[in-house]
């Protein structure tokens, strides 16, 4: 009887180098992959404030001093304003538009509210404007929405409290990219009114 001898077939050397370039190319293909993610999550623009108005940039932003607003619907977010500006602070009464539109062009956010919104809803609204160097707050009478935030050329309104976009509008938006006269004063001499708080 005659014997079989099995022979161990031995893969070609050029199969098993194949394998190892492509087990290399697909760990570097993986790692620029996750590369890539970590690289968009950090730069990624932020999300856009869902509501926000941009009206654009104004090129009206001269002084007179005797302009006049009338209270309507909506705050005006920019345009012809008196030479003064309004105080930065909180206010517990209306304030001068006029006055309020200087402070814009300035970077201020005005953050308005309707005049019967509740104590507790004016503290949450207060709570955002404390120790901020560039906000006014005060009522607005005829305001359709119970809150307006307000920054050059830019508006949001909120129906209801408590909402997040309150915070990210203020951080995006004082002394933000749209301010014309960015860094300029929202006190001084040149300040008009008198806050309860600042």
């Amino acid at each position: 009887m005659a014997k079989t001898v099995s022979r161990r077939v031995r893969p070609a050397e050029g199969n098993e180098s194949d394998r190892t370039k492509l087990i290399i190319a697909g760990s570097i293909g993986v790692g620029l992959l996750i590369l890539g993610v970590l690289l968009y999550l950090a730069i990624r623009p932020e999300p856009g404030l869902e509501g926000l108005v941009n009206y654009g940039r104004l090129q009206t932003n001269q002084h007179d001093a005797d302009i006049e607003y009338e209270y309507g619907a909506l705050p005006p977010y920019g345009g012809v304003h008196n030479p003064l500006w309004q105080q930065c602070g909180i206010y517990d009464t209306p304030i001068q538009s006029e006055y309020a539109i200087h402070s814009l062009e300035h970077g201020v956010v005005w953050l308005t509210y309707q005049e019967d919104l509740s104590a507790e809803d004016v503290e949450y609204l207060a709570e955002h404007a404390r120790g901020q160097s560039h906000m006014l707050m005060s009522p607005y009478p005829n305001q359709q929405s119970p809150v307006v935030l307000t920054a050059w050329g830019l508006q949001m309104e909120v129906e209801s409290l408590p909402d997040d976009r309150i915070e990210r509008f203020i951080q995006q938006y004082q002394q933000g990219p749209q301010t014309p006269e960015r860094g300029a004063s929202c006190g001084g001499a040149n300040a008009v009114g008198d806050p309860v708080e600042q």
